[in-house]
């Protein structure tokens, strides 16, 4: 049986004690009489999740069964276990939840070496080889994006649609002008003022100068490399689009599909 179910509730309006009978909401049709495996990722995995899964050191593989945390649960009817996410000492970096996709690459391409992206609210630039992570680097570009956009002063400006070359201008701009980024954020909203600049093209600019301005800070990542990208689709073309413009061709795998397809291989695994 293939089957899906999605709850707006999440870790921020969810105390540790109340992420099981969230769960139950959502599963209880599927349930049966004996005890079926749950493989969660995330935050749910966080201190302030559901039940904290300490981190793995990298280099290591995404994900490996035997560092599945079990939860204790009060229905009998659920086997929960959470991945834990992947930490970096040096410099000081984590990841929770980006490590099951990154296994459901691996799941399908064994031998995959090289550069992975996943955009997203925190951006993550892996490096993968050997069937391990080896290193990696966190962008917060949509985080950025999402305060610049709804409580700046930018926001007076902001529409929602989308203008292509508003953003591969802005992807030039951050590129090129990364270190000057706080000065090229306000031209945004005097564009508006004195040039006409329309709300749609304002709001695809500014996603273009935080992307151009995050490959920037990570060029050494990308430059001459074949990137994969995973994550949402409209997104994920968006950094397609940038990295074409630098004469880089990067391959998307959607993230749902990505997770699953990692979520899945935990679930075949012997855990501890």
């Amino acid at each position: 049986m293939v089957a899906d179910a999605i709850s707006g509730a999440g870790m921020a309006g969810l105390r540790p004690d109340s992420f099981e009978p969230e769960l139950l909401k959502l599963v209880n049709p599927w349930l049966q009489n004996e005890a079926i495996p749950v493989i969660a990722c995330g935050m749910v995995g966080s201190k302030q999740g559901w039940t904290e899964a300490p981190y793995r050191c990298v280099p290591c593989s995404p994900m490996q069964a035997e560092s599945l945390i079990s939860v204790r649960s009060s229905d009998p009817r659920l086997d929960v276990w959470i991945v834990p996410g992947l930490m970096q000492k040096a410099p000081p970096d984590v990841i929770r939840g980006e490590e099951v996709q990154l296994a459901g690459l691996l799941a399908s391409q064994p031998e995959f070496d090289g550069i992975v992206c996943l955009p997203g609210t925190h951006s993550k630039w892996v490096r993968v080889s050997a069937g391990e992570v080896v290193g990696f680097q966190t962008t917060m570009t949509g985080e950025l994006f999402g305060l610049l956009s709804t409580r700046s002063v930018l926001r007076h400006g902001m529409g929602n649609g989308w203008d292509d070359r508003a953003f591969s201008a802005g992807v030039k701009i951050g590129l090129a002008h990364a270190d000057k980024l706080v000065a090229r954020l306000f031209s945004i909203r005097a564009e508006g003022l004195l040039d006409g600049l329309s709300p749609d093209a304002a709001r695809s600019k500014l996603s273009g100068l935080l992307i151009g301005a995050e490959l920037a800070a990570v060029k050494n990542w990308w430059l001459g490399q074949e990137v994969v990208l995973i994550g949402a689709k409209t997104l994920c073309a968006n950094y397609a689009s940038a990295l074409h413009d630098q004469g880089l061709k990067a391959t998307i795998l959607y993230g749902t599909d990505m997770v699953l397809a990692g979520l899945y291989l935990a679930v075949r695994q012997d855990k501890p």
